[in-house]
């Protein structure tokens, strides 16, 4: 049976960071901390394996010369990346590629499907999804007279919901949100508006031609709902990335890897896997035939796979 793969996260400072994710039990290189990747193989953020037979080396290392740990399927590059996201201020207004545009004009990127899980926000808080013209040129219109309240479409959140964001979609986190999202292995985001916020003097780039390339007109809505605290199995989302389950651990719990790989994040509490203790915070794979496995403890885990 293969060992359990830990991961060393890796921490982004953004302009709209903030300390929370000491909550999660992380150093931070700054109270302007915006993102924990937990889970990353990307060149952007690529994490080191943080124990065990593969101690030091990186998640891309394992996926390019160790592929039966991830049931040798194909694909030159991990297919997920899992962050956690602290929201002190709004994240820009903005939209992601599908994989045909990314591939054609972002160097043969994934493009960036994602899925938002509400770890915890301020009361009465909202996020951006969607929008609210009917055609493309309302929706330059609006882009060009800077009509934001016009144009973008906001939703109410509380603690324990669940988006799926999918590409083409306008969104944007909004202060006091912190989010797990678990997503393509993808760094690309064309921001439509920022604010007018500057970073070392400056503003930062916009991306007009390309989000208006990719901006879905009009607006569809994708899965979304309120994630229920008393089932042990809740199934989020699944589609052609990623599926997305929640396991909430109040008692021994007994199941099977049986899928080419098993991303676990712990989002609260404390436990074990296979008497192996785990806690908030924590990050790790369950490889290729990892097999049966008991989940013991008073915990939350948001568990995803292809």
């Amino acid at each position: 049976m293969n060992k359990l793969v830990f991961l060393e996260p890796v921490f982004k400072e953004m302009i709209w960071g903030g300390s929370r994710l000491k909550d999660y039990g992380y150093k931070i290189p700054s109270n302007k901390t915006g993102e924990c990747w937990g889970i990353s193989a990307h060149e952007n953020g690529d994490c080191f394996v943080s124990k065990g037979k593969y101690k030091g080396m990186k998640l891309s290392q394992l996926w390019e010369n160790h592929r039966e740990l991830f049931g040798n399927i194909a694909g030159d590059k991990f297919p997920l990346l899992v962050k956690i996201i602290d929201a002190t201020d709004d994240l820009s207004i903005q939209v992601h590629p599908d994989d045909d545009y990314a591939k054609l004009h972002e160097n043969n990127s994934f493009g960036k499907t994602e899925s938002w899980y509400i770890l915890d926000c301020n009361a009465e808080a909202d996020i951006i999804i969607g929008h609210n013209a009917k055609t493309k040129e309302e929706l330059i219109q609006l882009i060009d007279t800077h009509r934001w309240e016009q144009l973008v479409r906001t939703v109410p959140i509380k603690k324990g919901d669940f988006f799926q964001i999918n590409p083409g979609t306008l969104h944007s986190i909004k202060k006091g949100t912190l989010v797990l999202e678990i997503q393509q292995s993808s760094d690309i985001t064309y921001r439509v508006y920022d604010y007018d916020r500057l970073l070392n003097g400056k503003k930062r780039a916009l991306h007009r031609k390309q989000s208006l390339d990719v901006i879905t007109i009009p607006y569809m809505e994708s899965e979304s709902h309120h994630v229920l605290t008393d089932i042990d199995y809740q199934p989020l989302v699944s589609n052609n990335f990623y599926s997305i389950v929640k396991l909430n651990i109040t008692k021994p719990v007994n199941y099977k890897q049986d899928r080419p790989f098993q991303l676990m994040c712990v989002i609260d509490g404390s436990g074990s896997i296979n008497h192996i203790p785990i806690k908030k915070g924590e990050h790790f794979i369950l490889p290729f035939q990892y097999g049966d496995y008991i989940l013991d403890g008073n915990m939350c885990i948001i568990s995803s796979f292809v």
